[in-house]
């Protein structure tokens, strides 16, 4: 039986968090098993972001050793660079003679910029139309995103059925993939975790580091209980666990972010002791970036000649 297929990655903008991983990463190793997965480095969505060579070829270079040293297996899983692919590309601006501005102008990313008053590239502009053209070249069956990306499945949907209307059957719908009680990951701010805030926790963090940012959490002391460390608490021990020990400390903020740096402490060292022996093995992680490429080219170059055939301009 064949199994269901899966997609999903992460911008190189910055460095792999533990919002990342709760929120993304830990889903996809649990889940690869039961998907035929293929996991991207979305270094073109990264454009927008990062615009240095040097920092975008060492971005996307570690968040492949990130990749592997949270358990991607890449005889298991696709692991690739979205810019190896330039289908992904090609089938953006076939999308992008489809669909109007006003459709893309409801999107989450361009009215945050607007409301910023910044200048809008067309990049940003145009992001949900390049989310859809990765999506929808591989035809994952789930999409696993955080609740804040549900729209961009949306957007491919929507994209999706229009070219199907228009020429006829061709992309599976997909359908996004939210873990409940992971669907937003809150960073030391109380906001959702984001390199953009600058209020993460760093998958791979150094103790001090660790002991840093957790005594950094911002914490509302008109309760027993502090809030946004409670939250990210939950990330590493069972609220069963969690509520003895805040209990016992009442009101005791130093203790009880003690207690989350012991915790997350805990977690980090074994990932970034892995990491450390992987990113010594540069042939390995070239050979990955080399086969995923490979892999993942040949399965969106026959989605786009089936494309192209029926636009007429094979």
């Amino acid at each position: 039986m064949t199994k269901k297929r899966l997609l999903s990655g992460i911008k190189s903008t910055g460095r792999t968090h533990i919002g990342n991983y709760f929120g993304a990463m830990k889903q996809w190793v649990d889940l690869v098993n039961d998907y035929d997965s293929f996991i991207m480095v979305a270094d073109y969505h990264s454009l927008n972001f990062v615009q240095n060579a040097g920092e975008m070829r060492d971005l996307t270079w570690n968040m492949v050793i990130d990749y592997l040293a949270v358990g991607l297996d890449p005889k298991k899983v696709v692991i690739f660079k979205q810019s190896d692919v330039s289908a992904h590309t090609e089938l953006c601006w076939i999308f992008d003679t489809l669909i109007t501005m006003p459709f893309l102008m409801r999107a989450h990313a361009f009215k945050d910029a607007e409301a910023k008053d910044k200048e809008i590239s067309v990049g940003t502009f145009n992001y949900p139309v390049l989310m859809a053209a990765d999506i929808l070249l591989y035809g994952p069956d789930v999409v696993p995103v955080g609740q804040d990306q549900k729209q961009h499945v949306e957007y491919a949907r929507d994209i999706a059925e229009k070219f199907n209307h228009i020429f006829g059957e061709t992309f599976k719908l997909p359908k996004e993939m939210i873990v409940e009680n992971v669907a937003v990951v809150p960073g030391i701010d109380g906001r959702k975790m984001s390199k953009s805030y600058n209020n993460y926790i760093p998958l791979f963090a150094g103790d001090d580091e660790i002991e840093k940012l957790c005594m950094a959490i911002v914490t509302d002391s008109s309760g027993d209980v502090p809030t946004n460390v409670y939250a990210i608490h939950k990330l590493f021990r069972s609220e069963e666990e969690l509520k003895a020990i805040y209990d016992e400390h009442k009101g005791k903020y130093k203790i009880l972010k003690e207690k989350l740096i012991e915790d997350v402490k805990a977690f980090i060292k074994p990932l970034r002791d892995k990491r450390r022996l992987i990113a010594e093995d540069t042939d390995y992680i070239r050979q990955v970036i080399k086969e995923g490429g490979e892999r993942a080219k040949e399965i969106a170059n026959k989605k786009l000649v089936e494309v192209k055939e029926k636009i007429g301009v094979n």
